[in-house]
């Protein structure tokens, strides 16, 4: 049975999203403050699942909670549920590592659709690599293994979310071809629709920091101008 955290300070909001996940079949823990939750995953490194995170928790934010989890090295998926309607407060939360942002107030189904698929996604990223892309992979300055989710640039490593690693993948797979972002939203992030397209070119923001010399100049990760991007190896002079 899959586990999941629930990290909310609502106790009636945490009570109905706990009673709809067991009624799903998962094993749901609630507790409503982020010390709490950060010890709870401790001492439970191997059997969380996910962890369905608030933001606006008492003494220590969302947003600290799951920056904590990616500075220890935990990659457990993590599912923001915020109040928060602004770019900036789900650009933030994609930048201390979080795989989706869910706004509220929200529909009890894209709930258990995102849960669902981070929970699939977790279980195949921590399975063999599919066989049409190799474990290990080189291009410019940096080295992937798909094995490890080892990334390093110049052979400094560097940490991944499973979404950003999951994108770059999927770049990997499709090298040279085309994109949409609606591809792209279907097949990294499991979803068919999106409030904004803006929720890729953000990833792609990250990526092009991580892995371009010149993020403004991109030649790896290179945009198609009403479409969506082109992965290029060797890079594009």
């Amino acid at each position: 049975m899959k586990q999941i955290l629930v990290v909310e300070d609502e106790e009636h909001l945490a009570f109905g999203i706990k009673y709809n996940l067991e009624a799903e079949g998962y094993d749901v823990t609630a507790v409503g403050d982020g010390p709490t939750a950060l010890k709870w995953i401790e001492e439970h490194p191997q059997s969380t699942d996910l962890v369905i995170l608030d933001l606006m928790l008492p003494g220590m934010s969302g947003y600290a909670v799951c920056e904590a989890l990616r500075q220890n090295g935990n990659d457990v998926p993590v599912l923001i549920l915020s109040a928060r309607t602004l770019v900036e407060d789900r650009i933030r939360g994609y930048d201390v590592g979080a795989d989706q942002y869910l706004q509220k107030p929200f529909e009890l189904e894209e709930l258990l659709s995102m849960t669902r698929n981070l929970i699939s996604r977790r279980g195949k990223s921590n399975a063999a690599p599919e066989k049409d892309v190799a474990a290990e992979y080189r291009f410019g300055r940096v080295h992937v293994n798909f094995n490890t989710f080892v990334v390093t640039v110049e052979d400094e490593p560097i940490r991944l979310t499973h979404t950003e690693m999951k994108l770059l993948r999927y770049f990997v797979e499709n090298e040279g071809s085309v994109v949409t972002r609606s591809e792209l939203l279907e097949h990294v992030w499991g979803v068919s629709h999106a409030p904004t397209t803006r929720t890729v070119d953000n990833f792609i923001v990250n990526l092009r920091k991580y892995f371009e010399e010149d993020p403004a100049r991109p030649k790896h990760f290179l945009s198609v101008r009403g479409t969506g991007y082109r992965f290029v190896a060797d890079g594009e002079a």
